[in-house]
């Protein structure tokens, strides 16, 4: 090895400091279909206890984030409301997580537009990180054992007769 035997040892340890210290920062994996859906536990907006997604095992959910300044926000809830009146009889669990800073701007906007469904608050984003959600709203339709089956970015027309029909499907009632 000679004189460079030391520099070959230097620049070997440089190396594997360099892959050490990025490989284990690395960002988890894409939250995709065939994932298991992250748990997680949030109070509720009504102040009646908290929901765990380990709670709704066994339930078909639509996990849905959203916050009341977002327009997509707003032009997506009267589907999923309706969504929630068709079907939320038959099993489907519909659970929209606020990112919103403020419990009163969240009350206001169920109020306003009448929202019946489950609504809890992630204000410091902690959930909302993990499923790794930034552009709102975005959902996650997650099956009866926990397994990411969809993920939705942007706003839907819940209660159209396509995403119906798969969820009927899902449930069983088709």
């Amino acid at each position: 090895m000679g004189r460079l035997g030391p520099w070959l040892i230097a620049a070997a340890v440089a190396i594997a400091a360099v892959f050490a210290i990025y490989g284990s920062s690395r960002a988890p994996a894409p939250i995709s279909r065939g994932s298991a859906a992250p748990d997680f536990t949030l109070p509720r907006l009504s102040g009646d206890g908290d929901v765990s997604l380990a709670s709704l095992r066994g339930h078909v959910v639509l996990l849905n984030f959203w916050a009341t300044w977002c327009a997509p926000c707003e032009e997506e809830m009267p589907a999923m409301q309706r969504l929630h009146q068709r079907l939320g009889s038959d099993g489907l669990e519909l659970v929209a997580v606020s990112v919103d800073n403020t419990e009163a701007d969240v009350r206001a906007f169920r109020e306003r537009l009448g929202l019946t469904f489950p609504i809890l608050l992630d204000p410091k984003r902690d959930v909302s990180t993990r499923y790794q959600t930034f552009r709102y709203p975005e959902s996650f339709l997650i099956d009866r054992e926990g397994v990411v089956l969809e993920r939705y970015v942007g706003p839907r027309d819940w209660d159209d007769p396509l995403y119906l029909e798969r969820l009927r499907k899902l449930l069983g009632t088709s």
